[in-house]
């Protein structure tokens, strides 16, 4: 089996960060979104992976490399204008074959094991009613933002429905579908939707009015389309939720560490107190202040006399003489600083290269 991701979205609701960096690259828990997700596919034994890239794709590609480090190979698949997700199996078709593949959304972030997911598809290809996909839904409050299902009552997907003002249910679609070479055949077929895009929920219901079998599979944990700062920053709650204290650079006797904490080499803590779950990444250098849970301080960081929660911090920026930083985003190599201490939280997303002094 292979894998398909696809990293060439533009991320405008992201934006100003997205001005200057793929969304796909953009880390939480101090480890970008899109290796998230192919961790994922070499963890369920799958290593011949395509990755769709766009405008960003010379970032993206240096740095991913050749696959080598994730214990992969990677083939990277230009898509020169975002013209839907069943247009990017269309431009693969050379790279998939008549191979089954996984294909996932690289900007999504999910609690699913995935390989139980992929092996449950490959049992049902091998029994008397073989499947040519399966989807993963998750019940939703707010099914007219989604691509919706409908299932029939022994649970196979009868119709698919994008975006519906009378929804037929709440299960929306998540970003993880598996297929085998039919949908080589549905994506040729179907035609661009009135926004442009050729739909993969048209080339998935394409297949249901073949006769097609489609199989589905309900999501019981989270998950979290990063696109926007909120769920970006959930999304990095949900992540630290899940670490293990680890302290492999210095902290001074001055300092307190509460709660799981992950400090890396090279990094400097003084003079402060850091309340956990949070990450302080490589040659960061946290003095006099308070850095509170859920937060990710980036390699080469600087947090002086301030005090960070909720909030993610990109490589190499600064946060000094800071009241209060919460539920912000700061970009690489930005600086965010104050000539005039004052009593007042700030919630920020800044973008890379930045320089904010707050009066």
């Amino acid at each position: 089996m292979k894998a398909l991701i696809l990293a060439g979205g533009a991320g405008t609701r992201l934006r100003p960060i997205t001005h200057t960096s793929a969304k796909q690259l953009v880390p939480v828990a101090n480890k970008p979104i899109l290796f998230y997700g192919i961790e994922a596919m070499v963890a369920a034994g799958i290593t011949d992976i395509g990755i769709i890239v766009g405008d960003t794709r010379a970032e993206v590609m240096a740095a991913l490399g050749d696959g080598q480090r994730f214990g992969a190979a990677f083939t990277f698949i230009p898509q020169d204008a975002p013209l839907g997700l069943a247009h990017c199996v269309l431009i693969a078709a050379d790279f998939l074959g008549d191979d089954d593949f996984v294909m996932y959304l690289g900007d999504n972030l999910l609690e699913q094991d995935l390989g139980a997911f992929v092996h449950s598809f490959e049992t049902a290809r091998a029994g008397a009613d073989p499947p040519t996909a399966q989807i993963l839904l998750k019940q939703v409050p707010d099914p007219q933002r989604f691509g919706i299902a409908e299932l029939d009552k022994s649970g196979n997907v009868v119709r698919l429905v994008e975006k519906p003002d009378n929804p037929p249910s709440d299960l929306a679609l998540v970003g993880v579908y598996l297929f085998d070479c039919t949908i080589n055949e549905a994506v040729r077929a179907i035609a661009p939707s009135p926004r442009g895009e050729l739909e993969i929920t048209d080339a998935i219901q394409w297949l249901v009015d073949q006769g097609k079998r489609v199989r589905c599979e309900l999501l019981t944990g989270w998950w979290i389309d990063t696109g926007k700062l909120t769920p970006l920053l959930e999304a990095n709650r949900l992540l630290l939720e899940k670490i293990e204290t680890r302290i492999d650079g210095k902290v001074d006797d001055t300092s307190t560490i509460d709660g799981r904490v992950v400090i890396e080499a090279g990094a400097i803590v003084t003079n402060s107190t850091l309340r956990g779950p949070l990450v302080i990444g490589a040659g960061a250098r946290i003095s006099d202040s308070f850095v509170g849970p859920f937060s990710a301080v980036g390699d080469g960081c600087e947090v002086v006399n301030s005090e960070v929660e909720h909030s993610v911090i990109m490589e190499r920026s600064k946060v000094i003489d800071i009241q209060r930083l919460e539920d912000s985003l700061i970009g690489r190599e930005a600086v965010v600083s104050r000539s005039h201490l004052r009593p007042r939280a700030l919630r920020l997303m800044v973008g890379d290269h930045c320089q904010i002094d707050v009066e």
